[in-house]
Protein backbone atom coordinates (compact mmCIF):
# COMPACT_ATOMS: atom_id res chain seq x y z
CA UNK A 1 0.00 0.00 0.00
CA UNK A 2 1.34 3.20 -1.14
CA UNK A 3 2.93 5.59 1.93
CA UNK A 4 -0.16 7.77 1.63
CA UNK A 5 -3.08 5.91 1.84
CA UNK A 6 -4.05 3.40 5.27
CA UNK A 7 -6.96 1.59 6.24
CA UNK A 8 -9.22 3.59 8.31
CA UNK A 9 -8.55 1.96 11.93
CA UNK A 10 -4.95 2.41 11.39
CA UNK A 11 -4.95 5.89 10.91
CA UNK A 12 -7.33 6.46 13.80
CA UNK A 13 -4.95 4.42 15.88
CA UNK A 14 -2.09 6.83 14.22
CA UNK A 15 -3.45 9.76 15.74
CA UNK A 16 -3.92 8.67 18.76
CA UNK A 17 -7.67 8.33 18.93
CA UNK A 18 -8.49 3.78 19.74
CA UNK A 19 -6.26 0.83 19.45
CA UNK A 20 -6.88 -0.49 16.00
CA UNK A 21 -9.65 -3.52 17.50
CA UNK A 22 -11.90 -0.14 19.26
CA UNK A 23 -11.56 1.82 16.18
CA UNK A 24 -13.02 -1.36 14.22
CA UNK A 25 -15.83 -0.27 17.03
CA UNK A 26 -16.38 2.88 16.32
CA UNK A 27 -16.21 2.21 12.26
CA UNK A 28 -18.69 -0.35 12.92
CA UNK A 29 -21.52 1.87 15.03
CA UNK A 30 -21.10 4.73 12.27
CA UNK A 31 -19.26 7.02 14.92
CA UNK A 32 -16.31 8.00 12.44
CA UNK A 33 -17.06 10.25 9.56
CA UNK A 34 -14.30 10.97 6.12
CA UNK A 35 -15.13 14.09 4.04
CA UNK A 36 -18.37 14.55 6.39
CA UNK A 37 -19.82 11.03 5.76
CA UNK A 38 -20.33 8.47 7.49
CA UNK A 39 -18.07 5.17 6.59
CA UNK A 40 -19.01 2.41 8.97
CA UNK A 41 -17.39 -0.40 6.35
CA UNK A 42 -14.51 -2.33 7.68
CA UNK A 43 -11.21 -2.08 5.64
CA UNK A 44 -11.90 1.32 4.06
CA UNK A 45 -8.92 2.95 2.61
CA UNK A 46 -8.08 6.49 2.86
CA UNK A 47 -5.58 9.29 1.81
CA UNK A 48 -3.99 10.21 5.25
CA UNK A 49 -2.82 13.27 4.01
CA UNK A 50 -6.22 15.03 1.88
CA UNK A 51 -8.93 13.08 3.32
CA UNK A 52 -10.82 14.22 6.61
CA UNK A 53 -11.51 11.90 9.70
CA UNK A 54 -13.43 13.01 12.42
CA UNK A 55 -14.99 11.35 15.34
CA UNK A 56 -17.68 13.55 17.64
CA UNK A 57 -17.26 16.44 14.95
CA UNK A 58 -13.24 16.39 16.01
CA UNK A 59 -11.10 16.39 12.80
CA UNK A 60 -8.27 14.46 13.72
CA UNK A 61 -4.67 15.13 12.79
CA UNK A 62 -1.56 13.10 12.51
CA UNK A 63 1.40 13.70 15.24
CA UNK A 64 3.84 16.10 14.28
CA UNK A 65 7.04 14.17 13.49
CA UNK A 66 9.99 16.12 15.13
CA UNK A 67 12.76 16.92 12.19
CA UNK A 68 16.67 15.65 12.30
CA UNK A 69 19.10 16.45 10.08
CA UNK A 70 22.68 16.67 10.56
CA UNK A 71 24.15 19.59 9.05
CA UNK A 72 27.97 19.88 8.39
CA UNK A 73 28.87 23.31 9.15
CA UNK A 74 31.50 25.38 7.32
CA UNK A 75 34.25 27.68 8.82
CA UNK A 76 33.59 31.49 8.67
CA UNK A 77 29.75 31.42 9.24
CA UNK A 78 27.48 31.87 12.66
CA UNK A 79 25.63 29.72 14.48
CA UNK A 80 22.81 32.60 14.67
CA UNK A 81 19.32 33.21 12.98
CA UNK A 82 20.86 36.74 11.96
CA UNK A 83 23.29 39.11 12.69
CA UNK A 84 23.32 42.51 12.95
CA UNK A 85 26.61 43.25 11.47
CA UNK A 86 25.29 41.14 8.04
CA UNK A 87 27.51 38.52 8.59
CA UNK A 88 26.67 34.62 6.49
CA UNK A 89 24.70 32.58 9.76
CA UNK A 90 23.89 29.21 8.75
CA UNK A 91 20.77 29.57 8.17
CA UNK A 92 21.81 31.83 5.26
CA UNK A 93 22.88 27.74 3.93
CA UNK A 94 19.73 26.14 4.96
CA UNK A 95 16.74 25.75 2.73
CA UNK A 96 13.76 27.56 3.12
CA UNK A 97 12.03 24.55 5.11
CA UNK A 98 15.04 24.00 7.55
CA UNK A 99 15.33 27.34 8.59
CA UNK A 100 12.28 26.77 11.52
CA UNK A 101 14.53 24.18 12.96
CA UNK A 102 17.31 24.80 15.73
CA UNK A 103 20.75 23.68 16.03
CA UNK A 104 21.94 21.60 19.13
CA UNK A 105 25.88 22.71 20.34
CA UNK A 106 26.92 25.77 19.02
CA UNK A 107 29.83 25.89 16.85
CA UNK A 108 32.04 29.20 16.99
CA UNK A 109 32.25 31.33 14.32
CA UNK A 110 36.19 29.40 12.66
CA UNK A 111 34.97 25.89 13.74
CA UNK A 112 33.53 23.08 11.12
CA UNK A 113 31.85 20.47 11.98
CA UNK A 114 28.60 18.62 12.73
CA UNK A 115 25.22 20.49 13.95
CA UNK A 116 22.28 18.55 14.69
CA UNK A 117 18.89 20.72 13.25
CA UNK A 118 16.00 19.72 14.76
CA UNK A 119 12.77 21.26 16.37
CA UNK A 120 12.59 18.15 19.38
CA UNK A 121 12.60 20.78 21.81
CA UNK A 122 13.23 17.99 24.33
CA UNK A 123 15.78 16.36 22.72
CA UNK A 124 17.71 19.74 22.64
CA UNK A 125 17.47 20.07 26.38
CA UNK A 126 18.66 16.42 26.84
CA UNK A 127 21.69 17.07 24.65
CA UNK A 128 22.76 20.24 25.84
CA UNK A 129 22.12 20.11 29.55
CA UNK A 130 25.69 19.22 31.38
CA UNK A 131 24.23 17.04 33.67
CA UNK A 132 23.84 14.53 30.62
CA UNK A 133 27.13 14.23 29.61
CA UNK A 134 26.82 13.97 26.38
CA UNK A 135 30.35 13.64 24.47
CA UNK A 136 31.60 15.64 21.60
CA UNK A 137 34.34 14.70 19.31
CA UNK A 138 36.83 17.05 17.45
CA UNK A 139 40.02 16.73 15.44
CA UNK A 140 41.70 19.15 16.21
CA UNK A 141 45.26 20.24 13.94
CA UNK A 142 47.90 21.70 15.97
CA UNK A 143 51.24 23.42 15.14
CA UNK A 144 53.93 21.43 16.50
CA UNK A 145 55.27 18.09 16.44
CA UNK A 146 53.32 16.72 19.80
CA UNK A 147 54.17 13.51 22.15
CA UNK A 148 51.79 11.38 24.35
CA UNK A 149 52.96 13.42 27.26
CA UNK A 150 52.22 17.01 25.66
CA UNK A 151 49.01 16.39 25.86
CA UNK A 152 48.14 14.29 29.27
CA UNK A 153 47.40 17.69 31.25
CA UNK A 154 43.79 17.57 28.80
CA UNK A 155 43.41 14.14 29.97
CA UNK A 156 43.50 15.96 34.00
CA UNK A 157 42.01 18.54 32.94
CA UNK A 158 43.37 22.35 32.94
CA UNK A 159 42.47 25.47 34.27
CA UNK A 160 42.92 29.11 31.82
CA UNK A 161 41.50 32.93 31.80
CA UNK A 162 39.75 31.64 35.60
CA UNK A 163 37.85 28.84 34.07
CA UNK A 164 38.26 25.13 35.00
CA UNK A 165 38.01 22.64 32.12
CA UNK A 166 37.08 18.81 33.11
CA UNK A 167 39.20 15.96 31.85
CA UNK A 168 38.93 15.06 28.38
CA UNK A 169 39.61 12.03 25.82
CA UNK A 170 42.80 12.82 23.71
CA UNK A 171 44.33 10.42 20.54
CA UNK A 172 47.13 11.65 18.27
CA UNK A 173 45.87 10.80 15.36
CA UNK A 174 48.54 11.74 12.99
CA UNK A 175 51.73 13.52 12.31
CA UNK A 176 53.40 15.72 9.78
CA UNK A 177 56.62 16.64 10.50
CA UNK A 178 57.11 18.10 7.05
CA UNK A 179 54.36 20.51 7.96
CA UNK A 180 55.05 20.75 11.73
CA UNK A 181 51.71 20.03 13.22
CA UNK A 182 49.92 16.77 14.61
CA UNK A 183 46.02 16.06 14.26
CA UNK A 184 44.75 15.23 18.08
CA UNK A 185 41.07 13.69 18.71
CA UNK A 186 39.55 15.17 21.39
CA UNK A 187 36.27 13.99 23.32
CA UNK A 188 34.82 16.39 25.94
CA UNK A 189 31.69 16.28 27.91
CA UNK A 190 31.01 19.97 29.20
CA UNK A 191 30.09 22.18 26.39
CA UNK A 192 31.48 25.27 27.47
CA UNK A 193 32.37 28.29 25.05
CA UNK A 194 35.18 27.25 23.11
CA UNK A 195 35.96 24.51 25.05
CA UNK A 196 38.39 22.76 22.96
CA UNK A 197 40.38 25.82 21.62
CA UNK A 198 40.46 27.36 25.33
CA UNK A 199 42.07 23.82 26.81
CA UNK A 200 45.06 23.83 23.30
CA UNK A 201 45.65 27.26 24.65
CA UNK A 202 46.25 26.49 28.25
CA UNK A 203 49.13 24.58 26.88
CA UNK A 204 50.17 27.31 24.35
CA UNK A 205 48.80 25.23 21.22
CA UNK A 206 47.78 26.92 18.32
CA UNK A 207 44.80 25.76 16.53
CA UNK A 208 44.86 25.51 12.70
CA UNK A 209 41.95 23.69 12.14
CA UNK A 210 38.61 22.61 14.72
CA UNK A 211 36.16 20.29 13.76
CA UNK A 212 33.06 18.64 15.32
CA UNK A 213 32.94 14.89 13.71
CA UNK A 214 30.72 13.51 16.44
CA UNK A 215 27.99 14.43 18.97
CA UNK A 216 26.86 12.03 21.07
CA UNK A 217 25.71 8.78 19.26
CA UNK A 218 25.80 10.88 15.68
CA UNK A 219 28.97 10.92 13.39
CA UNK A 220 29.67 13.21 10.70
CA UNK A 221 30.49 10.77 8.35
CA UNK A 222 30.56 11.98 4.56
CA UNK A 223 28.21 14.70 5.03
CA UNK A 224 29.99 17.27 2.50
CA UNK A 225 30.79 20.57 4.22
CA UNK A 226 27.62 22.96 3.88
CA UNK A 227 25.44 20.36 3.12
CA UNK A 228 22.81 18.15 5.45
CA UNK A 229 20.76 14.89 5.17
CA UNK A 230 18.39 13.35 7.56
CA UNK A 231 18.94 11.28 10.03
CA UNK A 232 19.15 7.63 9.03
CA UNK A 233 16.85 5.40 11.27
CA UNK A 234 19.33 3.65 12.89
CA UNK A 235 20.56 7.16 14.29
CA UNK A 236 17.24 8.12 15.80
CA UNK A 237 17.18 4.99 17.14
CA UNK A 238 20.33 5.66 18.94
CA UNK A 239 19.34 9.26 20.13
CA UNK A 240 16.26 7.45 21.46
CA UNK A 241 18.16 4.97 23.54
CA UNK A 242 20.46 7.26 25.38
CA UNK A 243 17.80 9.73 25.85
CA UNK A 244 14.80 7.64 26.83
CA UNK A 245 12.98 10.21 24.89
CA UNK A 246 9.52 8.30 24.03
CA UNK A 247 8.49 11.42 21.38
CA UNK A 248 8.34 9.65 17.68
CA UNK A 249 11.62 10.57 15.87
Amino acid sequence: MSETRARLNKYLSMCGAASRRKADEMISRGQVRVNDKVVDKLGTVIDIYNDIVTVGGKILRLPQRAGYFIFNKPAGCLCSKSDPEGRKTIYDLLPGNMRKLKYVGRLDKDTEGLLLLTDDGDMIEYLTHPRNEVPRTYHALVRWILRDSDVEPLRKGVDYLGESYDPAQVKILSIDRPKNNTLLEITIKEGKKREVRMMLRALNLHVDHLKRVAFGPLRLDNTPVGQSRPCKPNELERLRKISKIKAPL
